[in-house]
Parts: C-alpha cells; structure tokens; sequence
C-alpha cells in the first residue's frame, strides 16, 4: 500500500506529514521555517523529492524554498552558491527581486495598471508568491501565482523567474481589482491530458485559459453571477476563490467563488 504525504502552510511554518496507505498514524517533521508565512508548498509529480515552498513576510519579503531531498534540507535556488542568505544584521534576505513585471516594449508596455479598490487605475506592485505549481514532467520547471496578480516561470528549479505577460496583456487587466484578500493569483492548474492547456483563477477578477502554453489567454467566466458588482453578469470581476479539476476527466472542472459553488463540464 503506497503511502501518503500531505504538505502543510501556515503562518508560523511548514509542516510536512508522512503516513501509509491505511493512515492511521502520521509522522510529522516540522516546523520548517519556524515563523515565517508560508504562502504554499508543493511537490514536483515528476520528482517526489523536489520541493518548492513560497516563505513570505511583511518585513523580510518573498523568498522561494526548494528541497531536493524530500524536506530534509532545503536552500534558496535565487541566491547564487557562496553568497549569504542572510544581511549583515543577520535578517533573512528577500528574493522579492526575482519577480520582475514585464515592461518590454513587446509584450509589457500596456501593462501598466489595474483597478484599485476606489475604482481608480494602479500600478502593479509585487507583493508575494500565493500559488507555486510544478511541472506534471520536469522537476526544474514551475509556475508561481503572485500578488499584484501576474504568473511567472521558472526553468531552472526556481533560480530565476519570468513573467508569462500574456496573461496580464490579453485586454481585460485594467479591469480586473483586489478582493479583501489583495489581488492574487492563487490557483495554477496544469492539464495532463494537454501540456499546452493552463487555467488559473484570480481574486477579484474569475478563471482563465492558455491552449498554447501561456501565450494567448482568455477568460472562462461565462454562467457566472456575483451579487454587489456594477455588472453581476461581467465577463471579468468575479471573485473566484478556488478551481480544482476532476482527477480522472481534466474537461471537467470545480470553483468554489464568493457566492457559489459551480462545475463546468
């Protein structure tokens, strides 16, 4: 019987739980990263060991985690061999840097702004990793969902990141705005039965899809209907809290939003 390991984030820490199939009994190591916000933490399909967890905080800021031994030991992929992770003072040092926004003039230049709470437009800011979600075939390659909403990639196990701006620079991102939460990207689904095809969900803005690996994207809000928005039935607005696919049928997907629950088939 297979056994069973469950990767948990809270405020104070990681915890990583190992039990077999039956799950009667659990072993728990923990806590990793004693304090810190832990944002998500997720394993590769393609690699059990490998390791990927979004540590956050207001003070230090974003710092990405990778563990190539199953949680035994862990290091920051950003920061290159040799140099401290640490400042003079001995507080950690942030990666935040990492993320950086696309402003090309190609893709990034009409990326400017999004709505703000007063419904005034704002700049993006970056403020942490919501959402780390690896490859289904390539341990060194993972998608991370952030706040102020944007996805990035990584190709080289978390060491650097670029945005897919495709997303952000389809035509609804001026119009998308912050729940209560922030504005984040919170969900990254990859579909096994199509390597090209992504959705992702963001608070407070709805679903989305890429059928050609994060290119081109558009939203998948239709059927949707959220109580207290200037247009209930807006193509963009809707504050989706979570999407899940079906683990056997990938056309088959779950959202839990502000005012719902709902399935698309």
């Amino acid at each position: 019987m297979s056994g069973v390991r469950v990767l948990v984030g809270t405020r104070k820490g990681a915890f990583i739980l190992a039990s077999d199939g039956k799950r009667g009994k659990w072993d728990i190591s923990a806590p990793h990263f004693a304090g810190w916000e832990i944002y998500h933490a997720k394993g590769s399909p393609a690699d059990p060991n490998r390791l990927y967890v979004s540590q956050t905080s207001g003070w230090f800021g974003q710092i990405i985690q990778r563990s190539d031994d199953g949680g035994k030991t862990w290091h920051q992929p950003g920061t290159p061999p040799g140099e401290p992770t640490t400042t003079p003072d001995g507080m950690p040092k942030a990666e935040s840097n990492k993320f950086v926004y696309d402003s090309s003039p190609e893709t990034g230049k009409p990326l400017t702004t999004h709505q703000f709470y007063d419904g005034t437009q704002h700049p993006w800011e970056f403020k942490r990793v919501w959402h780390l979600e690896p490859s289904l075939t390539d341990p060194d390659t993972v998608y991370a969902g952030v706040e102020d909403a944007a996805l990035f990639r990584s190709t080289d196990g978390g060491k650097t990141w670029q945005e897919l701006a495709g997303l952000r620079g389809h035509g609804t991102g001026p119009r998308w705005q912050p729940g209560a939460g922030g504005m984040c990207l919170h969900t990254i689904m990859l579909d096994p039965s199509n390597p090209q095809r992504m959705y992702i969900a963001i608070s407070a803005a709805g679903a989305f899809r890429t059928d050609d690996g994060g290119k081109n994207w558009r939203p998948i809000n239709r059927g949707l209907h959220s109580q207290y928005i200037p247009d209930p039935n807006a193509e963009v607005g809707h504050c989706v809290h979570r999407i899940a696919m079906h683990r056997s049928r990938p056309k088959v997907l779950f959202m839990q939003k502000h005012w719902d629950v709902l399935r698309s088939d």
